[in-house]
């Protein structure tokens, strides 16, 4: 939903780091999750993970330069997953890299309006796509709207084969704060707006933020279904939702993507990823390295990491890219360097029992 691995944390005076918690009573779900995504960050990370590019660059583990097939372990012997199958057919016609860039942290501090570092935030947008990056995820909520805005200015006009996925149905009151709006007529101003903002004609993935308590999911995902038969939407994705929320979707609009929050010690949405593998859907995984409170330090992740001579942070994506051909993280930063770091992570192979290891963390 929105997303996680936020590699960087920007600081901006006069805007507060903390973020308010709105409960909106998501049928018993809060956005308490959501609010804590503002201080998600991995800068701990430290000289583990630079040591690990560096080397990965010198040693031809990674070869940044030589393009995404090398970055994606095509043609590789790396994990089963990542080698065999490195890309994902979104909706069975748009082909993206399985590990994609989340552009929320591009956004100023507390995901409220333009960065400190502009110039920063395009250099970020830039290297993704120079790195193979074709798949970006943001939302109007973002910023609200400057992450959007960002994209559009960094990377318009677009190379072939990028994909923006955008979402709508969150509302921004202030800095924080992250209230839903499911209403139809909302949403058509919504899609309207994102493609005015993004320089569009058609966006290919747009996903309902979230499920409005207030409003029939029929009558939401009607008004995007009325979109995307105007021919303003290629794809229909989803965010925050159950197996049986995603099945009543389907009734209504062709689903081809579900955004939940999932990483090694959180899997709550298990039941949402098999739902997705069983019926060709992607999964686009948010909190992938546990939110606020990160990941356990003591623990089989943390000792692998130190193992490989690598971060935590890699560990969990490289698991998340095994753990199902369907997976497809997102990773967002607002540094240069950690972006690097985490495109490294799709060459990390870790041995079947050190797998094994990992998937024994399940909280």
């Amino acid at each position: 939903m929105i997303f996680a691995l936020e590699t960087s944390v920007n600081s901006k005076s006069g805007v507060s780091a903390r973020c308010r918690s709105v409960d909106s009573n998501l049928r018993g779900r809060t956005l308490n999750s959501m609010h804590a995504k503002c201080s998600d960050s991995n800068e701990k990370t430290g000289m583990a993970r630079r040591t690990f590019l560096g080397t990965a660059l010198l040693t031809g583990g990674v070869l940044l330069a030589r393009g995404s097939d090398v970055i994606f372990g095509a043609g590789s012997s790396g994990s089963s997953n990542v080698a065999t199958n490195p890309t994902w057919k979104l909706g069975g016609d748009l082909t993206v890299n399985r590990l994609g860039f989340g552009a929320m942290r591009v956004t100023g501090e507390g995901i409220w309006g333009w960065p400190a570092d502009r110039g920063n935030a395009l250099k970020v947008l830039k290297r993704a796509v120079e790195l193979g990056v074709n798949l970006i995820d943001t939302a109007d909520a973002y910023g609200p709207e400057t992450s959007e805005l960002l994209i559009a200015e960094a990377l318009y006009p677009y190379p072939n084969g990028l994909v923006i996925a955008t979402k709508g149905g969150l509302t921004r009151p202030g800095p924080g704060e992250w209230v839903p709006d499911g209403r139809p007529e909302h949403l058509k101003q919504a899609v309207d707006g994102s493609l005015k903002r993004l320089r569009l004609e058609r966006i290919d993935l747009y996903q309902l933020h979230s499920i409005d308590p207030k409003v029939p999911m029929e009558e939401s995902l009607g008004a995007i279904k009325e979109m995307r038969d105007a021919g303003k939407i290629r794809h229909v994705g989803l965010s925050n939702v159950e197996p049986d929320e995603i099945e009543r979707a389907r009734k209504i609009v062709p689903i081809v993507s579900v955004q939940n929050r999932y990483n090694i010690e959180d899997r709550k949405s298990e039941n949402a990823l098999v739902y997705c593998e069983k019926n060709n859907l992607g999964f686009l995984p948010w909190f992938p390295i546990g939110g606020t409170r990160g990941l356990k330090h003591e623990n089989a992740l943390n000792a692998l990491a130190k193992t490989h001579g690598v971060s935590i942070f890699q560990v969990a994506l490289a698991w998340l890219l095994e753990r199902s051909p369907v997976m497809l993280p997102i990773p967002g930063t607002s540094s240069v360097v950690h972006l690097e770091e985490n495109i490294a992570a799709a060459k990390l192979k870790l041995a079947p029992e050190e797998w094994k290891a990992i998937n024994a963390l399940a909280s």
